[in-house]
């Protein structure tokens, strides 16, 4: 009878060390013997499963680092580990320099990895910085900025304003980029025009809205059109907000907007009679796009800006624009001021139509 509880007792021991061999708790890791939990079974009284306890976890001890005997160093970085030697380490008067002159307090385990709690993301990085005094730096800002804060961090000046550097380049390469915004409602144009401070030039085209055949030179009339808009865009980019607006009901129509509104109109479609049918013709008044482009710079200053009276009578410009003397302007009663609309004529033949007189001004 002893010898069958002696059995039993030494396979139920068996059984729970086997157990604790397949959920990893005997011991076997990277840290060796006692460096993980380890569960013993000890003696209990007879007849009973033998009771397990439970090894400590292990500890880890935070002093100052005496000087490594070895060149070599073991960096856990957030679970990411590095090799590296003091030579490196030391090169600047950083925080880890400063770490491994015993100034500073460190955190090691029982295997002697120093432990840093910090992301090891970018910490290559800053270990080749230190080795090379210089590294190739990522394109995105966002991982910039990452690495930048973790030069700040280890204060390695020569890294922190190599990204400086790269992220102002950056800046300033997108304050560059021409952005042209495209109308989806007259609502959302409504809004642009009237919250914006800057002069505002918007070109409508819509090739499809046409019941009529074009004209053999409407296409790249049309195209000029466009072509103009795109350099004028680049032109006076950050002084003119350029606008597209394809849903409309105008064919090709260029409208420039001052102070939130309408300052003048130039509308570039226009019937004509061709042989028993009409035709849609584009035209394309380059120089009097150009010239009610100038015309609208006046009110670059903004809505609160004003415009100079001195530029508004130099030229003639006060009158182009319609607007009146103060005595007049009171009379008017504060009404919204004209806006100078230049069309195209429509609905003439083609043999009567003198050349250069195309367009005709209205008010």
């Amino acid at each position: 009878m002893g010898k069958l509880q002696l059995c039993s007792d030494w396979l139920i021991h068996m059984s729970a060390e086997a157990t604790c061999c397949a959920l990893g708790e005997c011991g076997a890791g990277r840290g060796g013997a006692g460096s993980v939990s380890e569960r013993l079974p000890v003696s209990s009284a007879p007849g009973s499963a033998p009771a397990l306890v439970t090894a400590p976890p292990p500890s880890f001890e935070l002093k100052p680092l005496p000087f490594p005997s070895s060149k070599y160093v073991k960096l856990n970085v957030g679970g990411s580990l590095h090799y590296t030697t003091v030579q490196t380490l030391s090169k600047q008067d950083s925080l880890l320099k400063e770490m491994f002159s015993g100034s500073v307090e460190v955190l090691t385990d029982s295997e002697g990895w120093v432990l840093i709690d910090r992301s090891g993301k970018h910490f290559g990085t800053v270990l080749n910085f230190l080795r090379d005094g210089a590294v190739p730096l990522p394109d995105a800002p966002r991982e910039l900025q990452e690495v930048q804060a973790e030069a700040r961090h280890y204060r390695v000046p020569g890294l922190q304003e190599a990204c400086h550097t790269a992220l102002q380049q950056k800046s300033a390469g997108a304050d560059a980029v021409c952005r042209i915004p495209m109308i989806t409602s007259p609502k959302e144009e409504q809004k642009l025009i009237s919250s914006c401070s800057q002069p505002v030039v918007k070109l409508q085209h819509n090739r499809s809205n046409n019941k009529y055949s074009y004209t053999s030179n409407s296409d790249d009339n049309l195209l000029k059109n466009i072509e103009l808009f795109d350099k004028l865009g680049l032109r006076f980019n950050g002084r003119v907000l350029f606008i597209k607006d394809v849903l409309g009901d105008e064919i090709c129509c260029w409208s420039f907007y001052g102070e939130g509104r309408k300052i003048a109109e130039v509308c570039c479609t226009s019937i004509v009679y061709a042989t028993e049918k009409k035709q849609t013709k584009v035209e394309f008044p380059e120089a009097r796009i150009f010239e009610e482009t100038l015309n609208i710079l006046i009110y670059e200053g903004g809505r609160g800006g004003g415009v100079s009276s001195a530029v508004l009578e130099a030229g003639g410009v006060a009158s182009a624009l319609g607007l009146l003397p103060p005595e007049e302007e009171d009379e008017r009663g504060g009404r919204e001021k004209r806006v100078r609309r230049i069309h195209v004529r429509r609905h003439i033949m083609h043999d009567e139509r003198p050349h250069g007189q195309q367009a005709v001004f209205k008010d």
